[in-house]
């Protein structure tokens, strides 16, 4: 006998015409579009609105008006919310306890995003203070009026991932009276008390990274070579340096940056022999493949607040970060040093999360926005991000999964802002890098929201 498919409808209720052209589906998942115009600049020092653009995702096989709201926060910084294809991952869980709204952070997606071309357009003495808008505590306050929105004087729970993450221990430290429930994934801000925590939490991730340079190179031992031989045929073309199809310069500083896609993440470790392995034509030319896929790993041009907002989001009121990352590469120069290293035989170390003022030479979208990029990573006038006292005193449950070996946000340094924190539990595993809620974020999720619902005893 022939089975019959079983097919989801909207539990909503009818649905008007207008309503219509604010609501897709995909499989599995009712989307619904919203936005919300709130200050650029919350201090009121700088006039004019921006719109906040969200998305509520419900499940097309349950009746969600009841269900309370989850709204996600991306990492990044810079990065807008994902864009659902189907029910899968953690949303496919997270639908079937929430509304989740993916929200986009102010200067990214459909909420007022930010261009290089749009930032060179504005005066140098203007774009710190435009740049400014677009911190934490800004999204925060975005959140708390889509939150009035959406569920008026309810409580809703905030998920955070990476970056996201930090936002969201913002968000409790301002606003905790509006959260019901935290999940962190892989997203707890290290040094919460200490005015800027940047150079701190470089050295520790350059030593996360070293780590994930001997296990790559552990693994596919062939790779030594190959990484070599791009170095040496960048150290003998002209200026040191090949232009991509995006015009931007592969040097053998820029070539080590490949590790903030490859050694971190999920299949990472693959993705960069396979690169590697095709990285020349049959003339002995880098290969145009292996060009754009470079380009392709480089983020900086479609999202550039990653690299020129990167650091600050350490920083907090009298401090700057000064390229921290940069200072901090300069005490592992020995092992970062890419010609250095193939001209002693030695492997070629990639880099992993990180921002150079170089990069504002090497990449074509970043080199209009260096001079902003100095002018960011000199200022100091910059607001609070955390108030300590608050999170000490916290009562909303967290549940974190904090990943053993993630090279992004650096397991020791959110170890001791968790015990700074109240009414905080953890999920610790290795079994997953930074990017366990896209690899297996279903179970992550469950695991989570069984900590905050006191299912998971403790003990």
């Amino acid at each position: 006998m022939k089975r019959q498919k079983t097919v989801c409808s909207t539990m909503s209720g009818n649905t008007s015409m207008a309503d219509s052209m604010h609501v897709h589906h995909v499989s599995g998942l009712r989307l619904e579009r919203g936005s919300v115009v709130v200050p650029l600049d919350y201090s009121g020092v700088l006039e004019g609105d921006i719109t906040i653009f969200y998305r509520v995702v419900t499940s097309r096989c349950k009746n969600a008006k009841n269900l309370p709201y989850l709204v996600y926060l991306q990492g990044g910084p810079g990065f807008e919310a994902p864009r659902p294809m189907l029910a899968n991952g953690w949303i496919k869980s997270a639908v079937q306890h929430y509304q989740v709204v993916l929200m986009d952070q102010r200067g990214t997606g459909l909420s007022h995003a930010i261009t290089c071309d749009g930032l060179k357009a504005r005066d140098a003495s203007e774009q710190v203070d435009y740049l400014s808008c677009f911190r934490a505590d800004s999204i925060a306050k975005d959140c708390e009026r889509v939150r009035q929105k959406l569920a008026l004087s309810g409580k809703w729970s905030v998920i955070g991932q990476s970056y996201g993450g930090f936002c969201a221990m913002t968000y409790l430290s301002y606003f905790p009276d509006s959260i019901m429930e935290v999940f962190l994934t892989g997203g707890v801000p290290p040094g919460i008390r200490m005015n800027c925590s940047a150079e701190m939490v470089y050295k520790s991730t350059f030593r996360k990274a070293i780590k994930q340079n001997e296990k790559f190179y552990a693994r596919f031992p062939q790779a030594v070579a190959m990484a070599q031989k791009v170095v040496r045929f960048l150290m003998s073309s002209p200026d040191g340096r090949v232009v991509t199809p995006a015009s931007n310069y592969l040097t053998p500083r820029s070539f080590q940056v490949l590790g903030i896609n490859c050694l971190g993440f999920s299949s990472g470790f693959e993705r960069l022999y396979y690169m590697l392995e095709s990285a020349f034509d049959i003339d002995g030319n880098l290969s145009y493949k292996f060009l754009k896929e470079f380009d392709a790993a480089m983020p900086w041009d479609s999202n550039p607040l990653y690299a020129i907002m990167h650091e600050n989001i350490y920083c907090q009121e009298n401090s700057s970060s000064d390229w921290a990352a940069h200072r901090v590469r300069e005490e592992y120069s020995a092992l970062f040093d890419a010609e250095a290293s193939v001209t002693a035989g030695n492997p070629v170390y990639f880099t992993g999360e990180m921002v150079f003022p170089w990069m504002f030479d090497d990449f074509a979208e970043l080199r209009k926005i260096k001079q902003a990029a100095h002018a960011m990573a000199t200022h100091t006038n910059w607001s609070t991000l955390y108030l300590p006292e608050t999170l000490s005193d916290n009562t909303v449950p967290i549940a974190a999964a904090c990943y053993y070996e993630d090279m992004f946000v650096s397991f020791e340094l959110a170890q001791e802002t968790l015990g700074m924190v109240g009414s905080a539990r953890q999920y610790v595993t290795n079994d997953y890098l930074h990017d366990g809620i896209r690899e297996q974020g279903g179970p992550i999720f469950e695991k989570l929201l069984n900590i905050v619902r006191g299912g998971a005893l403790l003990r």
